[in-house]
């Protein structure tokens, strides 16, 4: 594990769906104020580049876990139907791996379970830090504008009727 991440090992207890809001539903963290996402430039385990600039005016969904971070593997399934029910619509999922073994770790795990959203490495944690992430898995949710709209430190049910309800409103 890499130092100074915490496991987030379980789903916090959620209250009752909100229907007005489902951001507060899945328990999302609102910045206090507009703030544009910090750009970045990460590796890929097929040794392309990842880079944020490049899903300008889309919503995009940044997850970032690790092959041996058990919560991180329960979610991704669910980010991985996410993606498919709203790549259409303008979502992107990256997920960014801050395994430090790297592509000779990510990339059988990825074909093992068939994830088609594009991945990243971060085996040094540069983005990581530059997004505060101290939990994994932690997800950080971009608006078409570029700007910080929500994020989430944990685990989230990103295929249930309240992440459904939260990116519709988003790609409104």
């Amino acid at each position: 594990m890499a130092p100074g991440l915490l496991v987030a090992v379980a789903l916090s207890a959620a209250g009752p769906a909100s229907a007005s809001d489902p951001g507060t539903a899945l328990e999302l963290i609102r910045p206090g104020r507009v703030q544009a996402a910090k750009a970045f430039e990460v590796p890929t385990p097929d040794r392309g580049t990842l880079r944020l600039a490049d899903f300008k005016g889309k919503v995009v969904f940044v997850n970032f876990w690790a092959t041996w971070c058990p919560p991180c593997k329960e979610e991704m399934p669910a980010m991985e139907r996410l993606y498919r029910k709203y790549r259409e619509r303008g979502l992107a999922v990256l997920a960014i791996s801050l395994d430090s073994d790297g592509a000779a770790v990510v990339a059988p795990f990825v074909k093992e379970h068939g994830f088609s959203y594009p991945i990243g490495l971060d085996r040094k944690m540069a983005v990581a830090n530059l997004y505060g992430v101290r939990v994994l898995p932690s997800s950080f949710i971009i608006d078409r504008s570029g700007n910080l709209s929500a994020f989430a430190f944990g685990p989230r049910d990103w295929d249930g009727r309240d992440a459904h309800a939260f990116f519709e409103s988003m790609l409104r």
